[in-house]
């Protein structure tokens, strides 16, 4: 069930509040749609980090700028990108890989490159700094070696992790990006400051989302970068997070553990193997259930045991085979990391015109209610919209 309003209500936002380059994070929902909507709200640019990515893009909008932003590329993908599709902005985070690009693009001096710094930055649901990211100490030599490689831009990037609950771990990173430059002796045209903007989940009420803007605005002016130097941002999870919702069909139930017909291998991954507790709602022909609310756990329609979501998902305690149970908030990384595991994971895509279960844009709640661990059940009241615990 897909929303493109609440995409253009986030675009819209962003593009607005975000003093500098707003380039979407194929990754985080390379749908059509997306794309389309995100194109018709005024964002031009793309974050890619693979052939096909780049391919998802071109396919709606074939002059589109593109920024190849994988640390870790093949040869033939270099070559491709930069020959067939027009690419001219690479990451990289080592002398080998620098040395790649320029083979792979024949010594082409027309290229921005953007280096990419590990930075220590806390407050993140999922840290992504121990895979990518050239070191404090090696960074001077790299950013060197980048500044004397091109005649175009050479930039910063770094990504402060998904789903960021602290907008000054930002300005931290920042400051760090900042020393490593001045270690160097260059000037950056550009400091991209990723992504990891966050959107609400059940237990995850992050601030507002000016709040990260303001927290950059103030990073930015304390750097050591000229008049000119750009400042953009690779926002994923924010701009798509709201957008989506899955409806699944109840296959069995079995005291607390409800079957589903999605799950790991499809939409569900983040709530098997991130534990996330995404909002659900059930949906009946007949209308809203009465029944008092109670924790379940999910299984998935595939033979893998580990095709279990724990949540504890909060339904009415009369939930059965055959009802149906919306999951909310699935924009990000839902479409994106499903399979075909097993033979399942057909879908069909419906737009709706409904908000979605929580927003950073006021088109929902701000926080989704969750119970406190120690409640047996939690009652929700109809007529006055209130919470009682029932023991």
């Amino acid at each position: 069930m897909v929303r493109p309003g609440a995409v253009a209500v986030a675009a819209r936002w962003l593009q607005s509040a975000f003093q500098g380059k707003v380039l979407y994070a194929v990754k985080a929902n390379p749908s059509p749609w997306v794309i389309r909507e995100l194109l018709a709200q005024g964002v031009s640019a793309f974050d890619v980090a693979s052939i096909p990515e780049i391919e998802a893009v071109r396919a709606q909008a074939p002059h589109a700028e593109l920024a190849f932003m994988h640390p870790i590329k093949a040869p033939e993908a270099i070559a491709r990108a930069y020959f067939d599709h027009g690419v001219r902005t690479f990451a990289l985070d080592s002398e080998d890989e620098l040395a790649k690009i320029l083979a792979a693009t024949g010594g082409a001096r027309d290229l921005n490159l953007m280096v990419r710094l590990a930075v220590e930055a806390g407050g993140a649901a999922y840290a992504l700094s121990g895979k990518f990211g050239v070191q404090a100490m090696d960074a001077p030599a790299l950013l060197l070696a980048a500044r004397r490689a091109t005649q175009d831009l050479m930039g910063v990037s770094f990504h402060v992790g998904s789903q960021c609950m602290r907008p000054s771990a930002y300005q931290a990173a920042m400051a760090q990006a900042s020393r490593a430059l001045v270690r160097a002796g260059v000037l950056a045209d550009v400091v991209d400051v990723g992504g990891g903007f966050p959107s609400v989940y059940p237990g995850m009420s992050p601030p507002d989302l000016a709040e990260y803007v303001g927290a950059i605005e103030r990073g930015f002016a304390e750097m050591m970068v000229h008049e000119t130097t750009e400042l953009w941002c690779e926002p994923g999870r924010a701009l798509v997070a709201e957008s989506t919702s899955l409806l699944t069909r109840v296959e069995l139930r079995r005291g607390d553990s409800l079957y589903i017909n999605d799950g790991a291998y499809g939409s569900l991954f983040d709530a098997a193997h991130a534990k996330w507790p995404f909002p659900v709602k059930l949906l009946r022909a007949e209308g809203p259930s009465e029944a008092p609310l109670r924790g379940f756990q999910l299984y998935g329609p595939t033979c893998d045991s580990i095709d279990v979501m724990p949540g504890p998902f909060r339904l009415p305690d009369d939930v059965r085979q055959g009802d149906h149970v919306e999951i909310g908030m699935l924009g990000a990384y839902g479409v994106a990391m499903a399979t075909r595991f097993n033979g399942f994971g057909e879908l069909e895509t419906v737009e709706v015109e409904d908000g979605p279960m929580a927003s950073m844009y006021g088109l929902a709640p701000r926080s989704i209610p969750t119970a406190r661990p120690d409640a047996n059940v939690v009652r929700f009241s109809r007529a006055k919209g209130r919470r009682r615990r029932k023991r």
